[in-house]
């Protein structure tokens, strides 16, 4: 199979309908697109109905290309992950991986345009992060959340108003930045370094000021990423992780016990920021973030310093401090709720403590004159006692 009937094949898939997300070759499938959260099927000439496992294994090889990484991926651990470029048309990131002996693709169409904080609606802290000068943002949450969209539109900050060098690991670029105020030097996993302790250690030796490292994998890339906030760098990454608290304790977990001193002195130094997301159904359709931000200030850095006791919690912390651009996934669920933008089921269903949810619902509704229980036709007792 040539480049260009892969190139036709995109084309005609992503022509076929509009809002198109996600490409999906499986076998004893047609090819298939997600529309608006639902897969539809995709003619093409001459009609594939249903794919063999011959023909899926052929495209997704030649995506590989013969790249001997890839294929020794997708051999020893099954899956493998790269981008794919349609000149002119679109940018993929695919992974292909085996299932019952034969091999799936399936590829997401990343977005040409670069985000930005204000198009995204974020928080307003979002607007603090791009002018620190040192030290490690986090973005956590699931995988699909966002993490890399709202890291992208914290660059694009930077791009606009700091000439600055930013290098970028990334597996693989989703974002291809425009050189404007900053210059920009994008490396993808595989093709320009091969793990991301080895590229973020080559990039303290090319003069960046800002670097964005993909995700925090192991303990040496957060020894080596400790270093270079130590070192006057600005470093932004993402973790798998919750919530602000479960984003210490993993990186802290990283370490052997007798270290854990010395990593929470560490980490109290140099943590600035740690924002968790979450995606939720948007009343109506769709979908709408819920953050979790962290900032730095002295019981921050206590509490890190020490860990959390019965009284001394990091949501209790995040909860006091929205004055400062801190907020709980609550609030902001809670916020949520009260502009409509989610259903009082969803508001309830994702909150991190329910019952503090529950309050703001009551006292949002009651605001609006609406009823905050489904009790009724209570009255009193008169004859009690008597």
């Amino acid at each position: 199979m040539l480049r260009q009937q892969i190139d036709y094949i995109l084309k005609t898939m992503l022509d076929a309908y509009d809002n198109v997300s996600d490409l999906n070759i499986k076998v004893d499938k047609p090819f298939q697109v997600e529309s608006d959260g639902q897969l539809m099927p995709v003619s093409l000439t001459p009609p594939v109905d249903k794919l063999t496992p011959f023909q899926a294994e052929t495209f997704a090889l030649n995506l590989i290309n013969g790249d001997q990484r890839l294929i020794k991926a997708l051999l020893k651990r099954g899956s493998c992950d790269f981008s794919y470029q349609f000149e002119g048309k679109a940018r993929f990131r695919v992974n292909v991986f085996s299932q019952k002996g034969r091999y799936s693709t399936v590829m997401r169409q990343l977005p040409a345009r670069i985000p930005t904080i204000k198009g995204l609606n974020l928080p307003p802290a979002f607007f603090k992060i791009p002018e620190e000068r040192n030290g490690i943002i986090l973005v956590t949450g699931a995988t699909g959340t966002g993490k890399t969209t709202s890291l992208a539109a914290v660059l694009n900050e930077i791009n606009e108003k700091n000439p600055v060098h930013i290098i970028t690991l990334e597996d693989p670029v989703e974002y291809v930045h425009p050189q404007k105020k900053a210059t920009f030097n994008q490396r993808e996993l595989g093709m320009d370094f091969d793990t991301f302790a080895f590229g973020l250690r080559s990039a303290l030796r090319q003069a960046p000021k800002v670097i964005l490292v993909g995700e925090m994998r192991d303990r040496e890339t957060v020894e080596i990423g400790l270093s270079a906030a130590e070192t006057g760098h600005l470093v932004l990454s993402s973790l798998h992780t919750l919530d602000a608290g479960q984003t210490i304790n993993r990186m802290i977990s990283m370490f052997d016990h007798k270290e854990e001193r010395q990593i929470r002195a560490r980490l109290a130094d140099t943590v600035r920021w740690i924002v968790c997301q979450r995606l939720m159904p948007k009343a109506g359709g769709g979908s709408i973030a819920a953050f979790e931000i962290m900032g730095s200030n002295l019981r921050v850095k206590d509490t890190i310093l020490h860990g959390e006791s019965e009284d001394k919690t990091f949501y209790e912390i995040i909860e006091g401090s929205r004055a400062f651009g801190m907020m709980t996934f609550d609030q902001c669920i809670a916020d949520l709720y009260a502009k409509d933008l989610i259903t009082e089921g969803t508001a309830v269903s994702y909150a991190s403590r329910k019952s503090i949810v529950g309050r703001s619902i009551d006292s949002v509704k009651a605001l609006r004159g609406e009823k905050t229980t489904s009790i009724e036709g209570l009255s009193i007792d008169t004859d009690y006692g008597k």
